[in-house]
């Protein structure tokens, strides 16, 4: 008989249709949990609302970011859920648990003149136009590292000004793209991507050499090499931060981000509407008398 966790896994895949990366990181986080209860002599089928705090907590003191913390939630809520309806269990030991304050922070962004220092920052060392067009597009449109690495050429209309992108759970939304972004894409779609391809037949954009789909890692990478200096160290996620900050600050409306971010629920859109300290402040020095 299949054991519950694979059972759900199963369930994931077949009827919720999540992403490869999506079902990766709920399988792990299953899993973890799974050891956790182990060495505390509980079974995956038998755990209590106090061991799932425990298990919260642990993950907490053992320094693990906010955003893990909170997908572990999501990820045990979902199994929960899952059990309740196969009649596993009887009751829902996540129901009504409330994440401990603190959990949610905002989150850490650069500035516009420090983005635009990263944005001019590739060319000024001659770096390859396909780079300037990755950093582009993702402070243009806000997109995730998984999404940007999938894009395929006819995903983008260069007459309309937009982009259509595959998010999690293989949901499709239309995002716009900027003229700059543009014209840098055209660019390295006119110039670079054929040395990449080196005669071969791609779908996707963002290529590597012998004309293979750029990976998620090596995103990381260049995001790692072009912010060297920067205020904070940055990740491509820092770019999707900065580009629904910016927006609300330039007087964006709330529905709209959400949409152009894929959220599902406005409520993850909201934490950018949060003032920082570092805001607070220059909206001190800037307008105050004496600032």
């Amino acid at each position: 008989m299949i054991n519950p966790v694979e059972r759900f896994l199963n369930y994931l895949t077949v009827e919720k249709g999540l992403s490869a990366n999506t079902l990766e990181a709920y399988k792990n986080d299953i899993y973890q949990f799974g050891s956790f209860l182990d060495k505390n002599n509980k079974e995956i089928t038998g755990f209590n609302k106090k061991d799932l705090v425990s298990y919260l907590t642990h993950l907490r003191d053992s320094g693990k970011q906010t955003a893990t913390i909170t997908r572990n939630i999501s990820a045990l809520r979902t199994f929960c859920k899952f059990m309740l309806m196969e009649k596993i269990i009887d009751e829902d030991p996540i129901e009504n648990l409330a994440a401990p304050k603190g959990w949610k922070r905002i989150p850490r962004i650069i500035g516009v003149s420090e983005v635009l220092d990263l944005l001019k920052k590739p060319e000024g060392k001659n770096i390859s136009l396909r780079d300037c067009a990755i950093l582009e597009l993702m402070y243009s449109s806000g997109l995730r590292a998984s999404e940007v690495v999938s894009i395929k050429t006819d995903d983008i209309n260069f007459e309309a000004g937009f982009i259509r992108i595959t998010g999690k759970g293989s949901k499709e939304r239309v995002v716009p793209i900027n003229e700059m972004a543009l014209n840098t894409i055209r660019r390295y779609i006119e110039e670079s991507r054929p040395e990449l391809l080196r005669k071969r037949i791609s779908p996707y954009l963002f290529l590597a050499k012998g004309g293979k789909p750029m990976t998620r890692q090596r995103l990381w990478q260049l995001i790692k090499t072009y912010s060297a200096g920067l205020s904070i160290k940055i990740s491509p996620h820092t770019l999707r931060h900065c580009f629904a900050s910016h927006l609300l600050d330039g007087g964006a409306d709330l529905r709209a981000l959400q949409k152009m971010l894929g959220h599902t629920d406005i409520s993850t859109t909201q934490i950018y509407t949060k003032v920082t300290p570092e805001r607070l402040k220059k909206i001190h020095k800037d307008y105050h008398p004496r600032g």
